[in-house]
């Protein structure tokens, strides 16, 4: 049994202690959000939060989760209002497919968190999650717009 938290809830899983996470996250507990992409942590869209730090869900045994805690894409929103990074992708209208949407999101929400207004070298070191449909240009653009609230 691995005990942790999972977007400020505690939750026990009873599952073998080398399981991907993301397996955990969406078979065991029917969080859907974060995406099955490559399996070997290359391309991101596994992104969720592991003790506030950008991981790739895919390749972190369930078993490295013992007491931290983890939040995926559904544990953003609060108060009934969306994260302002949602947001701001739907004001620049940064999905395409989607797809790979609620990694990168996680993976911006942690830049953000670590630097308010990052550089472009900041976030081309930071966001190294893959975008099949290309909409790296309206990334950056939600990226800059939330920084420039914030600067």
């Amino acid at each position: 049994m691995v005990s942790f938290t999972v977007n400020a809830q505690a939750v026990q899983v009873d599952a073998e202690p080398d399981t991907p996470l993301l397996w955990v996250l969406r078979d065991y507990l029917n969080l859907t959000g974060t995406k099955f992409g490559c399996g070997v942590a290359a391309c991101g869209a596994c992104t969720v939060h592991l003790d506030g730090q950008p991981s790739r869900s895919c390749v972190v045994p369930v078993s490295a989760c013992e007491g931290k805690e983890v939040t995926t894409i559904e544990g953003l929103a609060h108060d009934g209002g969306l994260h302002p990074v949602q947001q701001a992708w739907i004001d620049h209208q940064v999905p395409q497919c989607g797809y790979c949407q609620s990694g990168m999101i996680m993976a911006v929400v942690a830049l953000l968190a670590a630097k308010a207004n990052p550089s472009e070298d900041d976030v081309a070191a930071a966001i190294t999650n893959v975008c099949r449909c290309g909409t790296y240009p309206r990334v950056k653009r939600a990226i800059r717009a939330l920084a420039s609230t914030t600067a």
